[in-house]
């Protein structure tokens, strides 16, 4: 089997700038080939030196000359085409031989950089990949903390051995650019820019990320000494665009009234994950709260369970001075929860405050999945809290859904102070239903207690029920399988 080449970005110098995988790589391969001058010295192997490890084989690749003059018959592009085919032969015979061979490159492989060289001539005839790499455009960028483009800008990358009257040209007619290969080229840049207009708006970046980084206005900078590893960079012109500063916010907070869903963050929509991380302030029952990830910039107002007139004004206060406030509920906050207290509030006081509602999954949605389909056909939702309602509703509303024979989805059905309503509803059902009606009872789902019982209306136990419980009790229809899987059929006889 033939080896896999590789050709891997670096990034511009600094060695934590190299990506996860280009550090693998590296650290897997049989051979690392890398390019230098004369010197010998490489600064791709500088840079991935932290990830080689012992025993691996080195290839260097070195340049036959680099400004010099030559007597090859080809001149100068005929020897470094031979360098070339010489680099790309000996990395073929490590192939051959089954070998795992890299190729360094600062920056990325495919940008300016001498990796290509090798692609062009091996990639054909080896598995090849190539692992994109921090360019050096973007690493000045980032020093200087100055965009390259915004919106429909045009970013125009330019080498400096371009003739100057290109130069020149090509600058007069871009938003922002990047000229790459300064060194001996840098005065002919600089003089490119003026003649285009440019040069007060110009930055020389040398070294980007690297210990010797310098960075400075470009028509400031002394042309000696100016290194091959430098650049000039023309910013996005939209950077110094006005932006105002922000204005008072007093009047213009909205509320939020935001569905948690039943238990964790995978019950919880994209639209309630963005209106919680907006939010400036969160208001709810402290343990709803507390189901929210704690952000240091939000505010977080917790209450009492049974404040939630109180809690829903303190919201639309809280709005009405400019902030972003998340009521949360769990479930969907329009089913017996915090939706209808926030608008009614906000009818009776503060008819100028914003008022969103954002849904969630309901708690008989989350229970029904996990016992089958017993809402497939028409169901009821009822609370057999008596706090809100009188108890004569309550059992009025149970013996029409009874009656009309709906699946009822049962919230609130009992608490440390409720004891004896479910027990009530259950004589009051049975007056209707058969005994062996199918019962659901789900507990705490999508919680770490969760629990799921199916049972039959007539051995329904109320002490088995509390208040983290929903019950569903099924219609004449309702069917459960041998697997013990509930369902309530579309098809009504």
């Amino acid at each position: 089997m033939t080896g896999r080449l590789y050709g891997v970005g670096l990034g511009p110098g600094d060695p934590e700038l190299v990506t996860v995988k280009t550090a693998r790589l590296i650290g897997e391969a049989d051979v690392i080939a890398y390019h230098a001058a004369r010197h010998g010295r490489s600064i791709a192997r500088s840079i991935a030196l932290p990830y080689l490890r012992e025993g691996q084989i080195e290839e260097l690749l070195l340049y036959p000359l680099t400004t010099e003059t030559t007597d090859h018959p080809g001149g100068y592009q005929g020897a470094l085409d031979d360098f070339y085919a010489d680099c790309a032969e000996r990395l073929a015979a490590h192939l051959d031989a089954g070998r795992t061979v890299v190729v360094l490159s600062e920056g990325d492989p495919l940008f300016y950089g001498s990796y290509m060289h090798m692609h062009k001539r091996l990639a054909h005839r080896y598995p090849t990949e190539v692992v994109p790499g921090v360019t050096s455009v973007s690493a000045a960028s980032a020093v200087l903390g100055r965009p390259l483009v915004e919106r429909d800008e045009v970013l125009t990358v330019l080498p400096g051995t371009l003739p100057a009257e290109v130069l020149a040209e090509r600058l007069r007619g871009t938003d922002s650019a990047a000229v790459l290969k300064l060194g001996r080229t840098f005065e002919k840049v600089r003089d490119a820019l003026a003649e285009a207009g440019r040069l007060d708006d110009a930055w020389y970046v040398e070294r980007a990320t690297m210990g010797a980084e310098r960075v400075a206005p470009l028509k400031d900078v002394d042309a000696d000494g100016v290194p091959y590893f430098s650049l000039a960079l023309l910013a996005s012109p939209a950077e110094r665009t006005f932006v105002p500063e922000p204005s008072s916010t007093e009047g213009r907070g909205e509320v939020t009234v935001v569905g948690l869903g039943p238990a964790g963050r995978p019950w919880l929509t994209p639209e309630a994950q963005d209106a919680l991380a907006a939010a400036t302030d969160l208001v709810g029952y402290g343990p709803y709260v507390d189901r929210v990830a704690p952000n240091p910039r939000q505010r977080r107002h917790r209450t009492d369970n049974r404040v939630e007139a109180e809690r829903a004004r303190h919201a639309l206060e809280l709005a009405a001075a400019g902030a972003r406030v998340a009521v949360v509920s769990s479930g969907d906050p329009g089913v017996f929860a915090m939706a209808s207290a926030v608008l009614e509030e906000a009818a009776a006081g503060f008819p100028d405050v914003p008022v969103r509602i954002v849904p969630g999954l309901t708690a008989a949605q989350a229970v029904a999945s996990r016992a089958g389909a017993p809402l497939g056909h028409d169901y009821c939702v009822l609370s057999l809290s008596d706090l809100l309602k009188p108890w004569d509703v309550v059992a009025d509303r149970l013996t029409a859904a009874a009656k009309a024979d709906l699946v009822l989805a049962l919230y609130n059905p009992a608490s440390r102070s409720r004891t004896w309503q479910l027990a009530a509803a259950r004589d009051l059902l049975l007056e209707h239903r058969d005994a062996a009606t199918p019962v659901v009872i789900g507990r705490d789902v999508g919680g770490a207690q969760e629990s799921v019982t199916v049972t039959t209306l007539g051995e329904l136990d109320p002490a088995q029920v509390d208040m983290r419980c929903l019950l569903i009790v099924g219609s004449s229809t309702t069917q459960v399988t041998a697997r013990g899987v509930v369902y309530t059929p579309r098809r009504y006889p």
